[in-house]
């Protein structure tokens, strides 16, 4: 699975299930000369604005990254900058109940994105979920991505951080019967992973 068909069921999720979103793919920051690009950024309302920070990693990026740290490196940095870009800015706003921001690491639900969470499941579960961007609360998220073969509004997470970490008891409860993620857990032949 590529991260272009990734986004390209983010994209059509969102386009369902949220009215009237905002969507961008490869969009870049830059604060302080501190220059990226992230996958995705969705901005819905509900009915305040909420911004959707969206980085994917399939297969081939796996393999390609030296390592978590790397795959971490990048996340956090557009987490510390993507929202410090002017353009992006977010305001506080009195009243606000729900996180302005979600940061979301999103991997695909295959085999060879499966182990290298496991294998790295101490680091991807390191992260805090609760964050913030600027002075208004956010929520960060490493997660596999669910519900791909099902309809635009099946789409779903399965975190690996807070409090369902890679292999607890929430996360295995929460991992679709059927699903790919529940497959490519079955098919990593290893002491990594133990899935019923």
């Amino acid at each position: 699975m590529r991260e272009d068909a990734l986004a390209t069921r983010l994209v059509e999720h969102y386009e369902t299930t949220a009215d009237d979103p905002a969507i961008r793919l490869e969009e870049p920051y830059d604060a302080d000369g501190r220059e990226g690009v992230v996958d995705l950024f969705v901005r819905t309302r509900t009915p305040e604005p909420v911004d959707r920070v969206i980085e994917l990693k399939a297969d081939a990026a796996v393999r390609r990254a030296t390592g978590a740290n790397e795959v971490l490196r990048q996340y956090r940095r557009m987490e510390r900058y993507f929202h410090a870009d002017e353009r992006h800015a977010l305001r506080p706003k009195l009243g606000r109940v729900e996180p302005a921001a979600r940061y979301l690491l999103c991997f695909a639900p295959t085999p060879t994105c499966v182990h290298h969470v496991a294998t790295n499941r101490t680091l991807y579960g390191s992260v805090d979920s609760d964050s913030r961007a600027g002075d208004v609360p956010a929520v960060s998220t490493v997660a596999f991505l669910t519900g791909l073969d099902g309809g635009p509004a099946a789409l779903g997470l399965v975190s690996v951080n807070g409090d369902a970490e890679f292999g607890s008891a929430p996360f295995k409860r929460a991992v679709p019967d059927g699903s790919r993620l529940a497959e490519s857990l079955r098919a990593v032949d290893d002491d990594l992973v133990e899935f019923p």
